[in-house]
């Protein structure tokens, strides 16, 4: 087994490789599907971060996780109450060491106190980042549980889990560029698996949405849907900084759309230049997509044009917002409010993700809705980056091995919801 562990200057994060050992990781399957796994994720409400629940350690308890769909690895606290029979460090030149093919590896002595979990000499090391703090930072019964005895986590200090939801000890790292992120990972330890996942977050802070591990087709229920087919894909986009964020999941929006007309944009900002900025990044440790100022803008002024004209304008009641409006003339449809609908063009104007009001406005008091989205000047960051909201009761699908991202848009046109995974639900 292993661990790994380094030192950084005060405003690095401090961290520690590990290697697990028993049960790190207890995931469902159907027996139907065996090679889909399902991860059920809730919704923080405080924080509005995605929660989901791996059973760790021996014995066996489960443990909360922060989903981090740009994140390296399964991360740990490995300092506040950490117990586990299993638990072995990651020697220098080690496999696991090897496997791992982290950034900024290193290997040495940096354990000054008594080893334990997270701190041990002789051991590998890796950069790891809490991304709440750096913004750059199948269902059916009976169920199977699956238990991965040699998975390898990343250990850490108490503060690195700073600002996460409460009773979160961990994130759950899902990056495509990491051979230890949870879908490259469990791919290579059990070959029913491949490197292809789902997410689907639910709208709701009472319900679970899911993420699908493994090839689809990935099933809803009541009625039985795979919601998997139809959607439209768009290639993954490299950055020549990839080095700095190698882990996220980065497209090309060539343009926007709102009620079927172009947004006049700085199309140079759409594009990741020589300096790794801008693009569009996706993200689920965001809780509304942020927009570079000049695209926030623009997108504003449009989507206030499109609107219908007996809907009055308001000051935004929440600093979060820029542009908030009366409801009491917006109507409701199966897909949220009747608002203008916003299309996310990718490399090709046929391939675009239509967002519907349920994903693109906010209600925030009784009688005042916001556009969902934040202007931010964004320097050295992506020019788009989505965030969990415009992602909720939305499929997307990850394929590594083909390197591109599908999208379903809203689920509720097919009168489901991301809720309905587990068969049995009555969601």
């Amino acid at each position: 087994m292993l661990t790994l562990k380094l030192s950084l200057s005060s405003n690095i994060y401090t961290f520690f490789f590990l290697f697990l050992l028993l049960n790190i990781i207890s995931l469902c399957s159907s027996i139907v599907l065996p090679t889909t796994l399902i991860l059920p994720v809730t919704k923080d409400s405080s924080t509005l971060q995605y929660i989901t629940v791996i059973g760790q350690r021996t014995p066996l308890i489960p443990v909360n996780f922060t989903v981090h769909l740009g994140g390296e690895s399964l991360v740990v606290d490995c300092e506040s109450g950490y117990a586990s029979s299993t638990y072995k460090p990651a020697r220098c030149k080690s496999k696991q060491c090897s496997f791992a093919k982290v950034k900024f590896d290193a290997c040495g002595d940096y354990c000054l106190t008594k080893p334990k979990p997270g701190c041990n000499n002789n051991t590998c090391h890796t950069l790891v980042g809490n991304p709440v703090i750096t913004t750059y930072t199948f269902g059916g019964a009976p169920i199977v549980h699956v238990s991965q005895p040699k998975f390898i986590f990343t250990c850490v200090e108490s503060y690195i889990m700073k600002r996460l939801a409460k009773g979160v000890t961990g994130i759950a790292g899902f990056g495509h560029n990491s051979t230890i992120s949870i879908p490259n990972q469990l791919a290579s330890l059990d070959s029913r698996f491949t490197r292809k996942f789902g997410i689907c977050l639910s709208s709701s802070t009472r319900s679970s949405g899911v993420i699908f591990m493994g090839s689809s087709p990935y099933y809803v229920y009541n009625p039985m849907i795979d919601i998997s087919k139809n959607l439209v894909y768009t290639p993954l986009v490299g950055n020549p900084m990839d080095w700095l964020t190698p882990m996220e999941y980065h497209v090309n929006v060539s343009s926007i759309r709102i009620a079927g007309k172009d947004v006049p944009l700085n199309k140079t900002l759409l594009s990741i230049n020589d300096q790794g900025h801008g693009g569009t990044r996706i993200s689920t440790t965001i809780p509304f997509t942020i927009l570079h100022t000049s695209i926030y803008e623009a997108v504003k002024t449009a989507f206030i044009n499109a609107l219908p004209k007996n809907v009055t304008m308001v000051d935004p009641p929440m600093k979060r917002f820029g542009a908030c409006f009366s409801s009491k003339n917006i109507r409701s449809t199966n897909v949220g409010p009747d608002v203008p609908v916003i299309d996310f063009v990718f490399h090709k104007k046929s391939a675009f993700w239509r967002i519907y009001g349920a994903n693109s406005v906010v209600q925030v008091s009784k009688d005042v809705m916001c556009l969902a989205f934040i202007g931010r000047e964004q320097t050295w960051e992506p020019s788009i980056v989505i965030g969990g909201y415009q992602l909720e009761e939305n499929l997307l699908v990850f394929d590594l091995p083909h390197k591109k991202i599908g999208f379903s848009s809203s689920l509720k046109l097919q009168q489901t919801s991301c809720s309905k995974y587990d068969h049995a639900s009555k969601s």
